[in-house]
């Protein structure tokens, strides 16, 4: 719904929430049209779970344009940087869905209103939540973003082993040991949690 109004609704199908960056190409697209169509989450005649895609099914898809997709945490707060700008994700957003009604039923493919405040009500049944993303590329470090950087060291210094010095102030003190302290014991860390 947009502004109180209905523009799209489908019956059982897949609701897809598309999060489109700047890094994504034609490559991209037609991987995520192939795994969309073919992603086995719905059962047989039998009953039997995971055994048919939504075209084997005759089901419908509903796609949304969704950046938010794309966020980043910068501290506490969103950054959508990596987000495709919006005029080419528009042009991107359009090309999937023609993409999706050429390899499958242009009829039983929806969508929303591109850049719209959207209302959605998705009835998960199961619930079944699934994450598709295609295949990694290789990055190169030369176009890594200052604060992809940033996020980089900071996992590097998460991991690293406590130094010695670290070690020995976290070791437990003897009841005969002159400079422990008189409070409870325990395991304090000075990292803060995000």
């Amino acid at each position: 719904s947009v502004g109180g109004e209905q523009i799209s609704s489908i019956g059982r199908g897949l609701c897809v929430l598309l999060g489109i960056s700047l890094e994504d190409t034609q490559r991209e697209l037609e991987h995520m049209v192939r795994k969309i169509l073919n992603l086995r989450v719905f059962e047989d005649e039998s009953g039997k779970h995971w055994s048919k895609s939504v075209m084997d099914k005759q089901y419908e898809v509903l796609c949304v344009s969704q950046f938010t997709l794309q966020c980043i945490l910068k501290g506490n707060k969103p950054d959508y940087h990596m987000a495709m700008p919006t005029e080419q994700a528009e042009c991107f957003y359009n090309n999937f869905l023609e993409q999706l009604k050429k390899a499958y039923k242009p009829e039983l493919i929806k969508d929303g209103k591109f850049g719209a405040y959207m209302q959605v009500h998705i009835q998960n049944d199961g619930p079944v939540t699934i994450e598709l993303e295609s295949p990694a590329a290789t990055v190169d470090p030369k176009q890594l973003t200052k604060l992809e950087k940033q996020q980089q060291r900071k996992e590097k210094t998460r991991t690293k082993v406590p130094s010695e010095s670290s070690r020995e102030r976290n070791a437990p003190r003897s009841k005969d040991d002159p400079s422990a302290s008189s409070g409870a014991e325990g395991d304090v860390s000075s990292e803060r949690e995000p």
